[in-house]
């Protein structure tokens, strides 16, 4: 039986756009597109992993908010449970330090990205509520 791995994302806004995030080739999922964010480490909490996986990924600092949604996700290698943050950037603009692409999109622009497949509940119910 895999372990679950805890993830966390931010859901960040600019106007009517958030952001996404491609993923560099190398990785697992390479070139796929998802929120910014990352693994939970040890006796850390996930608003304070979120705050440093958007230091270390984006050169951003953010404020956490609430929790837009949780999923469950069964990769081939590993089970994911992610939980994107709704979160706000205070400050920096956001640099490519871990990822390939970043763009601000708007719920209508889903469609012409391919995305982790964690993410498919998430971006359905951000189109739902934002589309």
């Amino acid at each position: 039986m895999k372990k679950q791995t805890e993830v966390v994302a931010a859901l960040l806004w600019r106007g009517d756009r958030f952001m996404i995030c491609r993923r560099p080739a190398h990785k697992a999922r390479g070139l796929l597109w998802e929120f910014v964010g990352g693994k939970v480490e040890p006796n850390e909490t996930k608003e304070a992993a979120l705050m440093r996986e958007c230091r270390e990924e984006l050169d951003v600092e953010i404020e956490v908010g609430d929790v837009f949604m949780d999923v469950l996700h069964d990769y081939p290698d590993l089970l994911v449970h992610l939980t994107l943050f709704n979160a706000v950037l205070k400050s920096g603009e956001p640099k490519l330090l871990e990822h390939c692409d970043l763009k601000w999109i708007t719920p209508a622009e889903i469609p012409a990205y391919d995305f982790c497949p964690a993410d498919v509940e998430i971006l359905k119910r951000i189109t739902e509520k934002f589309g």
